[in-house]
């Protein structure tokens, strides 16, 4: 009987859930795998004089846990996951405000929180739970007639920045400050208020970079050597561009790539341009195209749903996904100031596969198709 009803629920759940949307998830968690072992085994072996497969090994661990988080996202009752989303992003928010306190400081940056067991960049969790709980503000039904919920919203938006500048974090930022002005435009507010609110954003951080040069200098300084190169290091994002240049269409082959072993950290910061230079640009297209895929298959099921929270989350959340991927890609190509920006899915890391997990776990749970859910 027990083993029955187990069926009855499989059943459902495949027969509900957007399979196009899944099958695209689980190649890219796949691709990254693949991908996390191409680019980490001399890192290991040669540099650090560690076993060939200690990075892969960390990244497959995280990928089967990542998986089964995103499933077990994806099946929770509806009703369940919304009231779930405040208190979710309580934890992490609280999380993300430890790190001042008691968090691990890397290459001078303080971003991440010492579990022991491995260690957690916060932002990364908190990501697709501020678009949930921004989107929670703008559909609640007390405020609909009210333009409060844009302050609020924003006062959630600014509450984040403030801790994510203080790491510094400039890369998270900018692509937190781009999805919330997505998300909000497409619940219906007015042009002016995010001209309002930008406004405020730039007077704000142009502020602090004059009145606190010594923390907030490397930003200046990053402005600086992408319009002139001559007066500022471009070495990784130029080394980065050179190698999907020598990659070409069809890549140099696997291991063929001297970018992961000249340029630290570009098996989280660079895939992609690993990516080109040893299978190709023709590989990254592909990937890319997958991206845009998901994409689309979430705003044609936004289209479709008639709770406003289910279709402004979906926009938000495939707006999240879109810019982070094409924050990466344009740093990669030297289209942007270099921001430390991970492709989700397929850079190595533990906090960024479970961000992504998180991620792809909601919107394959708003996507569902209701319509046989309750038979």
């Amino acid at each position: 009987m027990q083993e029955n009803i187990y069926k009855i629920k499989l059943s459902s759940y495949w027969r509900n859930i957007d399979k196009k949307i899944f099958f695209c998830f689980i190649i890219l968690f796949f691709l990254g795998l693949f991908f996390s072992f191409a680019s980490t085994s001399s890192l290991a072996g040669e540099r650090l004089n560690k076993d060939y497969y200690f990075f892969f090994s960390k990244h497959l661990i995280f990928t089967i846990f990542s998986l089964i988080l995103m499933i077990l996202i994806s099946t929770i009752d509806t009703k369940l996951l919304k009231k779930l989303i405040i208190p979710l992003f309580i934890l992490s928010f609280i999380c993300l405000s430890l790190v001042p306190l008691i968090g691990v400081e890397v290459k001078g940056a303080r971003r991440w929180l010492d579990f022991y067991f491995f260690r957690l960049q916060p932002i990364e969790v908190l990501k697709p739970f501020f678009i949930l709980v921004t989107v929670k503000i703008l559909t609640f039904e007390d405020l609909q007639k009210s333009q409060l919920k844009y302050i609020f919203s924003f006062l959630l938006l600014t509450s984040v920045i403030i801790l994510l500048i203080d790491q510094p974090d400039l890369g998270q930022s900018i692509l937190l400050i781009g999805t919330w002005i997505a998300t909000v435009f497409i619940s219906g507010v007015s042009l002016f208020y995010i001209i309002g609110f930008f406004s405020v954003f730039f007077v704000s951080i142009t502020s602090l970079l004059f009145l606190m040069p010594e923390k907030f200098g490397y930003i200046i300084n990053r402005l600086v050597s992408f319009i002139d190169p001559n007066k500022g290091d471009k070495f990784q994002s130029t080394s980065a561009l050179d190698a999907i240049k020598l990659g070409g269409l069809t890549g140099q082959g696997m291991g063929e790539g001297i970018l992961k072993d000249s340029v630290p950290e570009a098996h989280t910061d660079y895939i992609i341009a690993i990516i080109s230079e040893e299978y190709g640009s023709v590989i990254s297209i592909f990937i890319i195209l997958i991206f845009l895929y998901i994409s689309f298959r979430i705003i044609k099921n936004s289209i479709n749903q008639e709770d406003q929270l289910i279709k402004v989350s979906l926009c938000g959340l495939s707006s999240l996904l879109i810019f982070q991927t094409f924050i990466h890609v344009g740093v990669n190509t030297s289209l942007i100031p270099t921001t430390g920006m991970t492709l989700p899915f397929l850079s190595y890391g533990g906090s960024s596969l479970i961000g992504s997990a998180i991620l792809a776990g909601v919107i394959l749970n708003f996507t569902k198709n209701r319509t046989y859910l309750y038979e």
